[in-house]
């Protein structure tokens, strides 16, 4: 490990018409201290990479947030927490809050984060949603925990494994079908023969099918108009499914004063 400055080029950020005052980061893997297989930028503390980088990795991140972000304990749930009255490290997979300079963070190497915001620029929120809780109805907790009606909202979908690259069985998309009908328009069938009952997914168009069901139809960022492959594109992004052992990558928003 060595001394690094993270540089702004490294980050992605969202293109959306949210208010002024709401503030949003994607981090890549470019930047960080941390080595193969978590290289560079790993901000997981709970992928077994060496704790001292992961905490030089957050240091580094710092200087662009207004404080440390409220990190929690993602288990693929459908759990919403107000930050702004956090204590510790708790189980969830979405947050929001009301206040100023309280960072909402999700991370991810596979899995689609979501971010929300209000048009007045009152309340954000940060959501995790892998497959499971997708399915489950984490985006819908998320929405409905917001004290803002749903037409209010922008969504903007983060880098996530795309639509040719998450392979499924069957089970899942049963799975999906069977809470949202219009879930089937997000699968189609794998092309090799050899792979019997497997599909390919796309997550980004469920996000957006139960986005609308809830009356949030402002969405932008992935499969809308950028293309955020985790599992393809290796030089920016951290993928689960391509390397097993790796890193994650994290999503913030915040208010701002």
């Amino acid at each position: 490990m060595s001394n690094h400055n993270l540089n702004p080029v490294d980050f992605i950020q969202p293109h959306w018409p949210a208010p002024a005052n709401v503030k949003a980061l994607q981090t890549t893997r470019v930047g960080g201290v941390s080595n193969a297989p978590y290289a560079s930028l790993n901000l997981g503390a709970h992928v077994n990479d060496d704790p001292i980088a992961v905490a030089q990795n957050r240091q580094l991140l710092s200087p662009y947030l207004p404080s440390e972000p409220v990190w929690i304990n993602q288990v693929h749930g459908i759990e919403v927490i107000d930050v702004a009255s956090n204590s510790g490290l708790q189980n969830a997979d979405a947050s929001f809050t009301r206040k100023s300079n309280v960072v909402c963070v999700t991370m991810t190497a596979d899995c689609l984060p979501v971010l929300l915001c209000d048009t007045a620029g009152t309340v954000v929120a940060a959501v995790h949603a892998g497959w499971r809780g997708l399915c489950d109805g984490v985006i819908e907790a998320a929405v409905n925990k917001m004290p803002v009606p749903a037409s209010e909202l922008l969504a903007w979908l983060g880098p996530a494994i795309g639509p040719n690259a998450f392979e499924v069985g069957s089970d899942v998309r049963e799975q999906f079908i069977q809470q949202d009908h219009q879930a089937a328009l997000a699968f189609k069938p794998y092309d090799d023969h050899k792979l019997n009952d497997k599909w390919l997914c796309n997550l980004y168009l469920i996000a957006k099918q139960r986005l609308n069901n809830l009356g949030v139809t402002q969405i932008y960022g992935a499969s809308v108009n950028e293309d955020f492959c985790t599992y393809t594109d290796a030089a920016r992004f951290f993928s689960f499914r391509r390397d097993n052992v790796t890193g994650r990558m994290a999503s913030l928003i915040w208010l701002a004063d």
